[in-house]
């Protein structure tokens, strides 16, 4: 899964690497520990223009009738997402990818302890997860604007780690992501695939992560 993630890079150069057109986005600030429920920046393209905005993470499907849904929703499974009411057509049609450049997960050992790990990849300061992104109108009329992180088994380097790990785009594939006119379910189901685990590496961090309050650079440091 994907609980947990960093963005410490200025906007212009988020806007440079993904090629960015418009911009909007109100007081941006680098998060050292970003959790579900927050607004996170996000990439998506109407067709002609690739956009930088913010969403909730935590998908709150059209036809749902509680928002708390989105606690659940997260994260969604590329094996399965093509076929799950909560996704499909999100799929299809609304797309996005979400820059980070780094995320946390936890390694079980000695029965139920856990060590945290902050993966990044080696070349790459910022890089791209795949994401869907959904409009919900809330019983007052206000819609919001959801999304959620896919994720895949993991590659022989994330599997000493966990056994899930987010859906991480190439630079080649990511044009194809976004591009709302792509809607063959073999061809975007194809982008879900493990990266390179040649691409990634990883430190342990401290257990102040595990606390979403928690939010300084500092968590980046190694032990």
């Amino acid at each position: 899964m994907c609980g947990r993630f960093t963005l410490s890079e200025d906007v212009k150069e988020i806007e440079k690497r993904f090629d960015v057109d418009h911009t909007v986005v109100d007081n941006y600030e680098p998060s050292f520990n970003i959790a579900p429920s927050q607004h996170i920046l996000a990439i998506v393209n109407d067709g002609k223009h690739n956009r930088l905005g913010t969403l909730k993470w935590g998908l709150i499907p059209v036809w749902a009738k509680d928002e708390k849904i989105g606690y659940k929703l997260i994260n969604a499974r590329g094996e399965t997402i093509h076929q799950k009411n909560s996704f499909k057509q999100a799929f299809r049609k609304r797309r996005c990818i979400i820059p980070t450049d780094g995320f946390y997960e936890w390694k079980k050992y000695d029965g139920k302890k856990k060590q945290p790990y902050r993966i990044y990849l080696k070349n790459e300061k910022v890089f791209g997860f795949a994401g869907l992104w959904e409009k919900w109108t809330n019983d007052q009329g206000e819609d919001v604007f959801t999304c959620t992180i896919i994720t895949t088994k993991a590659n022989e380097f994330m599997r000493d780690i966990h056994d899930r790990m987010p859906v991480i785009l190439s630079k080649a594939n990511e044009k194809v992501w976004l591009d709302p006119a792509v809607q063959n379910t073999e061809e975007l189901t194809s982008l879900l695939t493990p990266l390179d685990s040649s691409l990634m590496t990883a430190y342990q961090v401290s257990s102040d992560v595990n606390n979403p309050k928690n939010n300084y650079a500092g968590l980046l440091n190694s032990l």
